[in-house]
């Protein structure tokens, strides 16, 4: 196969490797070990599954060599190696649709985010932070043909057909000067042991053995525990253990914020880790983000790419699940419908939750920030609803970062929470609605408020109630002049017209009887659908001067200032900012 091109994508990704400042050069070999390991697991589950690779002689390792006459490190594996094909669609493109941000991502950066690069899954390209070159030599499993894959990240590679006797995969690494350091042994063995002690198959190491005479000789020893760190008892393990292992499964240098661990017994038996990560991954609000948690089956690998395992609304959580009762051949679609996999499932979203909750202040606070949005997406699924809201944090008009049962606790003589929802917190502080009272109200201003909250009626014995929603005393009647005459300059601009005792001191407020809103109108024109505008109601406030005048003296110029000001206030726009301005100035000019 002639030289061929790099996707534009990875260009761009291997110039900011060679270029950039790296933060923690080290991770190039957790990448490429974890991916030798996916590759085993890929493996050992087809020998058991797979029937014309049942007869296959089966014996997981990993290698790593170094060579430093000529300055190379190698890593190969017995996993199920590719072929032509496999490494034209694994090491030639990101198939990922998030790529343009994710480069995006990286390049705000004055160094490359080495999480980034673990998470999204172009772990190998990290080899390039350290090589000058490099080489992939490889033969599928069940094929006859090896080929090896060049490049020296400068804009393409090459592939060509190799000699290799055994199936797998050998990456070689040809060391750059500034990066020599990684060709010291003992710099090596510390590495993989940090970050790759717990991958399951044996990874070995040929380190040099000195002698009692004075001399040298090479010896190959395993240097990690390989084994599954979930298989073991808890009492076995230390915090470094498993901070370890979040390590290689995340693929980040971040610790996690807590974990849980546990063993089932009885009619079914499986053993779940999951962890809470300090930071959210860039893929989280994407429609094809990542699962971050495996599914294992008596410790063989089945799949990461689940979405079925958790609810969406825990996608941040990272960990394992190993089912010793789930069958080795079974599919996607009979894991959607397995009754073992939704026990599990139930029983893990109710032990992350346990973990949520166990969180001390200052962790919360961070746990809310980075992933507060995603699991209020929960908010829908009625038979966890009131747990979200337990684990839910506010801020209100009096306080910040509130829990609901704080909040009744401060306000026991109401049997009712009250809130406003809108696009912008610093609006919604500053809401007409919260003049006249000294209710406490949540603030709700994430974009998924919208969706989820007109689905939330109660938490334990109160009720949810959106502030506009209020009862308030209708002046209209002692009004009614003026309110026709303000109907007339409007038309179907406002549904309504009334005058209330809802306002203090601002003249007029726009408040929506439904639960269809600008906010609403706003998200439902983003997702591409098309949304009528949301008629509101416009209450003026009998107590403001400026009512009062207009009352005696009716002047439609500023009524329609009025008018925009409120549009202003809940975070609408205004048709035509032009007319707002001019009748500003008009009004302007005659008071002076």
């Amino acid at each position: 196969m002639a030289k061929q091109e790099f996707k534009t994508e990875i260009k761009q990704l291997l110039h900011l490797m060679i270029h950039s400042l790296y933060s923690n050069k080290e991770i190039f070999l957790r990448e490429l070990i974890s991916n030798s390991s996916d590759a085993i697991d890929k493996l050992k589950y087809l020998t058991l599954t797979d029937e014309n690779l049942k007869s296959l002689k089966f014996d997981p390792r990993i290698d790593v060599r170094i060579d430093n006459e000529n300055k190379t490190i190698k890593i190969s594996d017995t996993g199920i190696g590719m072929n032509e094909t496999d490494l034209v669609e694994n090491l030639g493109t990101i198939a990922k649709s998030g790529t343009k941000a994710f480069l995006e991502q990286l390049e705000k950066e004055e160094k490359v985010d080495n999480n980034l690069i673990g998470q999204f899954g172009v772990g190998f390209y990290s080899a390039f932070m350290v090589a000058k070159k490099v080489e992939v030599v490889t033969k599928k499993a069940g094929e006859d043909k090896a080929y090896k894959w060049v490049s020296e990240g400068n804009g393409e590679y090459e592939i060509v057909e190799a000699q290799k006797e055994n199936y797998g995969t050998e990456i070689t690494l040809f060391i750059r000067e500034d990066s020599e350091e990684f060709l010291d042994e003992y710099r090596i063995e510390n590495i993989i042991k940090k970050y790759s002690n717990h991958i399951p198959y044996p990874i070995y190491m040929e380190k040099t053995k000195y002698l009692e005479d004075g001399k040298t000789e090479k010896e190959v020893v395993q240097v990690n525990s390989a084994k599954a760190l979930w298989t073991k008892n808890k009492k076995e393990l230390t915090d470094e253990d498993y901070i370890s292992f979040y390590e290689t499964i995340a693929h980040s240098n971040e610790k996690p914020l807590k974990w849980i661990h546990t063993k089932a017994e009885g009619t079914i038996e499986y053993t779940t880790l999951f962890y809470l990560p300090s930071k959210a991954p860039l893929d989280l609000y994407r429609v094809d983000y990542q699962s971050g948690v495996k599914l294992y089956i008596k410790r063989v690998f089945i799949t990461d790419d689940d979405k079925e395992l958790l609810p969406t609304y825990l996608r941040f959580v990272r960990g394992v699940i190993d089912s010793e009762d789930l069958p080795l051949n079974v599919s996607r679609e009979i894991l959607q419908s397995n009754p073992i996999l939704a026990k599990i499932k139930k029983a893990s979203v109710k032990n992350i939750f346990k973990m949520i909750s166990k969180l001390d202040d200052e962790k919360y606070k961070t746990f809310w920030n980075e992933f507060g949005k995603v699991l209020k997406e929960g908010l829908g699924d009625y038979e966890h609803q009131e747990k979200i809201l337990e684990l839910s944090r506010f801020d209100t008009n009096k306080r910040e970062f509130v829990s609901l049962d704080e909040y009744i606790e401060a306000n026991k003589d109401e049997k009712v929470i009250y809130y406003l929802i809108g696009k912008d917190k610093e609006l919604l502080k500053n809401s007409p609605l919260l003049e006249n009272q000294d209710k406490e109200v949540l603030l709700l201003s994430d974009e998924i408020d919208e969706l989820v909250f007109p689905m939330v009626t109660k938490y334990k014995e109160y009720e949810f109630k959106p502030l506009n929603k209020e009862e308030v005393k209708d002046l209209s009647e002692e009004y009614k002049d003026l309110v026709a005459k303000v109907k007339v300059s409007l038309g179907d601009e406002v549904k309504e017209v009334k005058v209330t005792d809802r306002l203090k001191e601002t003249p007029a407020v726009l408040v929506f009887d439904e639960d269809f809103n600008p906010q609403m109108e706003m998200m439902m024109r983003q997702m591409g659908m098309d949304a009528p505008k949301p008629k509101p109601i416009l209450e003026l406030n009998p107590n403001s001067e400026i009512i009062q005048k207009l009352n005696e003296n009716y002047n439609e110029e500023i009524l329609k200032v009025l008018v925009d000001e409120a549009k202003l206030a809940v975070g609408m726009e205004i048709s035509n900012p032009k007319e707002f301005i001019d009748r500003i100035n008009s009004i302007l000019k005659k008071s002076l």
